[in-house]
């Protein structure tokens, strides 16, 4: 056993001291950036002022103002206290003066940009740290603190160097933390990997195609992106200016006058007072939109990861898009689409086929987007497929692995969650787990530039467009690791010309 003389750690800004948990080390609410209130309301993350005693680092920081009833639904459990001041992280490791330094896992949490927080339980990062890498997880603004534009806030700044995407600029805060003390914890500098669910995805992408996070990570893992357009700035500073309106704030609103409304009243606020689960695109954090940065093959030239669950349609409520609605568009406007769509899925049951052309337009063509924008640009991506459903719960899951559900795979933290509807996991669940968890600590280890393959159980090839191989963990529901080829190859080349399109637009 480590001896608890070693929980001390020097850090750049001050002495922290951790906990032991069996054989790991546990950090936690370690502040990254100075607390974003008063005046530092809605602008870039500010160095933390350092401290002269020993800091406690045994309990969860705030998490950003959020709907806790939603994310104890949703977004995976209570997020605890709410404070505009929420800008924390947590850190595991196996050791702090480790013989070669260890692999860093940064996780980015979903939610939609407006729930969440990095101390979930589905996201304690106790066995995938076990299995030899630093797992860091964090919080940062969410909803119109992390994501806002206003004439009077944007007039602070330069006209080429406006800020909008906060909780972006937080999340490089976080990496540029790390850059500077990881290695206290026994972490590698040079070998980080980012990695996130959802709207955590989303800005593993985004930070893919931000100027500001060149160099700060190394290769990446993308959970479940979707393909929803980011807002532009325009549309933005519009939407900023009516939630100020609801405020009851005139037109000529200064940054002052807003900087002083309550906190606790933005998080309740929907659409159309709300940007919505993307970035904005157009700041200096993101100049271009992140699809259209993919596309034109200008994003960081690092490692990627990315796949998609079997039935991402169970979120998409939660981002308006109604199923059966979008199947009654393409009939209405293109009759030979719809047919076409009827041919490729063989499913004649309308509903049934919504369900899976939504899910495959919002979710299943990221991956082939961003693995072929890769390969355009000489850079390895794996694309995987997630369709296991735990044994007591496949009556739950009829169509496959829900959005999200693959997360407590991923950090092997079933043994730690209570499972749904009262149906334990049962131990091929377990088993399976820690082979799909094993596959993400190998990626952070061991891929590259130079990658041509992640060496496992079952040898993963990076994605070539020819061979259009993709790894899928789990098939028809059962724990089987199965390489495919051309895995849906008809229908998301069909919305992957729909997509370019849209964006040339």
């Amino acid at each position: 056993m480590k001896n608890e003389r070693r929980l001390g750690i020097m850090t750049a800004e001050g002495e922290l001291r951790g906990m032991i948990d069996e054989d790991l080390f546990v950090f936690k609410g370690i502040p990254y950036a100075a607390p974003p209130v008063g005046a530092l309301r809605w602008r870039p993350p500010q160095p933390v002022k350092p401290w002269q005693a020993v800091r406690d680092a045994t309990q969860w920081g705030d998490a950003s103002w959020q709907n806790r009833e939603y994310c104890v639904a949703v977004g995976g459990g209570d997020p605890g206290r709410f404070s505009e001041d929420c800008l924390y992280l947590n850190i595991w490791t196996p050791d702090i003066e480790p013989s070669c330094p260890l692999p860093v896992m940064v996780w980015l949490h979903g939610g939609g940009f407006t729930i969440g927080a990095g101390s979930l339980d589905p996201y304690r990062g106790k066995a995938l740290a076990a299995q030899g890498v630093v797992v860091v997880t964090l919080n940062y603004r969410l909803g119109h603190f992390g994501f806002f534009s206003h004439p009077a806030l944007d007039a602070e700044y330069p006209a080429d160097a406006v800020v909008n995407n906060f909780a972006l600029l937080d999340q490089i805060a976080a990496l540029q933390w790390i850059q500077r003390n990881i290695p206290a914890f026994g972490g590698d500098r040079h070998n980080v990997t980012l990695f996130g669910e959802s709207s955590g995805a989303r800005s593993v992408l985004s930070l893919c195609c931000s100027p500001l996070a060149e160099g700060l990570f190394h290769k990446g893992i993308v959970q479940s992106a979707y393909s929803l357009p980011d807002v532009p700035r325009k549309k933005a500073q519009q939407i900023g200016k009516q939630v100020a309106a609801h405020f009851g704030l005139t037109e000529q609103a200064s940054a002052e006058q807003l900087r002083q409304l309550p906190a606790d009243q933005f998080w309740p606020l929907q659409r159309p007072l709300g940007l919505g689960p993307v970035a904005i695109s157009g700041d200096a954090v993101l100049p271009k939109p992140m699809l259209a940065t993919f596309m034109a093959g200008k994003q960081h030239r690092v490692p990627l990861m990315v796949g998609s669950n079997s039935d991402e349609a169970s979120v998409l409520d939660y981002f308006g898009v109604d199923a059966a609605k979008v199947l009654q568009q393409i009939r209405s406007k293109n009759r030979f689409s719809y047919r076409l769509m009827k041919w490729l899925y063989d499913i004649h049951d309308d509903t049934l086929l919504g369900r899976a052309v939504a899910r495959d337009m919002a979710f299943t063509v990221v991956p082939l987007l961003v693995a072929q924008s890769q390969h355009n640009i000489g850079m390895p991506a794996w694309r995987y497929w997630f369709d296991y459903v735990s044994e007591n719960a496949r009556d739950l899951y009829p169509h496959g692995t829900w959005h999200g559900n693959e997360i407590p795979y991923v950090f092997n933290t079933l043994t730690t969650l209570q499972p749904p509807a009262d149906r334990p996991y049962t131990e091929a669940d377990k088993a399976f787990a820690k082979r799909v968890s094993r596959y993400w600590v190998t990626f952070a280890r061991d891929a590259s530039e130079f990658s041509y393959q992640l060496t496992g159980e079952t040898n993963w090839p990076i994605w070539r467009p020819h061979e259009d191989l993709t790894l899928a963990f789990g098939l028809d529901g059962q724990p089987l690791l199965v390489i495919k080829a051309r895995l849906m190859r008809g229908r998301l080349r069909l919305f992957r010309l729909m997509m370019r399109s849209h964006v040339r637009l």
